[in-house]
């Protein structure tokens, strides 16, 4: 199974709640001076300012939750705070760090990127869909890629940040402080950083519609939705089956490893017979662990666990989440096929999307807005392992019937 990891480093933030006054200033913190016209941003949404001449910002009303505020100027390093709003107004300080030559300094051009490296970075970041297609990096020089052979590694870092046009959603994505990640070994896949939307402007009343059509699309049945139907209680309202997979050794592959290990060991040459060439075949795409569907929906108290006074909610289950959302069908360009969900009494809709859930620990805090307060705490596979860049919205994004935001019962 393929794993994503996509770590946007956003808090908590929903709409249905309090709303708060952000204020602060942008400061060199080296003089202290104030750095007029800088940008500042809450990490992961549509929310970005740009400070006065004194290097003040403000942001009139933001959702109750935990937020990354982060402070961009041309010559300096990100800043970067986190700040927890409820109804009372805040103010923080935001020093970023000159990042100028020193006097003297050798200044070493990087290489340009080998250009097969590069599209692979491209394909990988922004996803194989409909709408990752129609998604373009405006600022590819920005981006340095570079693959390790020991480890069988591609990475890529911008400087700044990488200039993402989504013309499938309508928005201008800029990934600050990008790093990616992607091994050919495992086939993993992470990203992780800052990122800020802009909404692009539409040619014309039609686009415009397009556009808020294809949001709804991405948005429904994504990990957000499903994250959002958690919190609130509405898992089976909004579409969604969880079953559990339970992974254990294969009791088969010990003996088999041991086979091969002692034919391998037997013919140093390396001369098989078709026979015994079949057999290595054969052993060798054994899997050492094996993974057993229980088909029964699992209730909502077996993976979902509300804390103390309601002050927090945990998605939790033991083994990998299977979770299939019905009523859309798949990508066209999602070209494996569906999990199987088990033979129940009254058939499952046809058109289904089916993904797959593993936890890092015993569970992982998740917020009103869809996210996850540690981004590290959960990996994606299959389905939304497909989706990427070409899906991502940003966590202030609201369905226009936002049945998710119904009190929990």
């Amino acid at each position: 199974m393929q794993l994503l990891l996509i770590c946007c480093l956003l808090g908590m933030g929903s709409a249905a709640q309090a709303q708060g006054k952000l204020t602060g200033v942008v400061m060199d913190s080296v003089t202290h001076e104030p750095l007029a016209f800088s940008s500042v941003f809450l990490a992961n949404t549509t929310l970005g300012v740009t400070t006065t001449e004194q290097g003040k910002f403000e942001f009139p009303k933001v959702p109750a939750g935990t937020y990354d505020v982060v402070g961009s100027y041309v010559g300096y390093r990100l800043g970067k705070q986190s700040v927890t709003m409820t109804a009372a107004a805040q103010q923080i300080t935001l020093q970023l760090a000159p990042t100028g030559n020193q006097l003297g300094e050798v200044v070493v051009k990087p290489e340009p990127n080998k250009p097969e490296e590069y599209q692979k970075f491209a394909k990988l970041f922004l996803g194989g869909s409909t709408f990752s297609a129609q998604c373009r990096i405006s600022n590819p020089d920005d981006v340095r890629v570079f693959f390790d052979d020991s480890t069988k590694t591609l990475t890529a870092q911008a400087k700044e940040f990488v200039q993402i046009d989504n013309e499938a959603l309508g928005y201008r994505l800029k990934y600050y402080g990008l790093y990616f990640a992607a091994n050919d070994e495992d086939g993993s896949i992470s990203y992780y950083g800052q990122p800020v939307f802009e909404e692009l402007k539409p040619r014309d009343e039609r686009q415009r519609k397009q556009w808020m059509a294809n949001r709804l699309t991405a948005y429904t049945g994504s990990f957000m939705h499903f994250l959002r139907s958690v919190y609130n209680n509405r898992v089976q309202a909004e579409g969604f089956l969880t079953q559990q997979i339970i992974v254990g050794p294969n009791p088969r592959f010990e003996r088999a490893d041991e086979k091969r290990r002692a034919l391998l060991a037997s013919r140093p040459d390396n001369k098989f017979t078709a026979a015994e060439q079949d057999s290595l075949d054969k052993w060798e795409d054994m899997a050492p662990v094996i993974a057993t569907l229980n088909q029964a929906p699992l209730p909502i108290d077996s993976i979902r666990r509300v804390g103390p006074n309601g002050k927090r909610t945990f998605l939790r289950f033991t083994g990998e989440l299977q979770v299939a959302h019905f009523g859309e069908a798949p990508d066209p360009l999602y070209k494996r096929p569906m999990s199987p969900l088990g033979y129940p009494k009254i058939p499952y809709p046809v058109k289904r999307q089916v993904s797959r859930l593993k936890l890092q620990g015993r569970e992982a805090a998740i917020q009103a807005n869809g996210s996850l307060l540690n981004p590290l705490d959960v990996y994606n596979g299959e389905y939304w392992g497909f989706e990427k860049i070409g899906e991502f919205l940003p966590f202030d994004y609201m369905p226009p019937t936002a049945s998710t935001a119904a009190p929990r019962r």
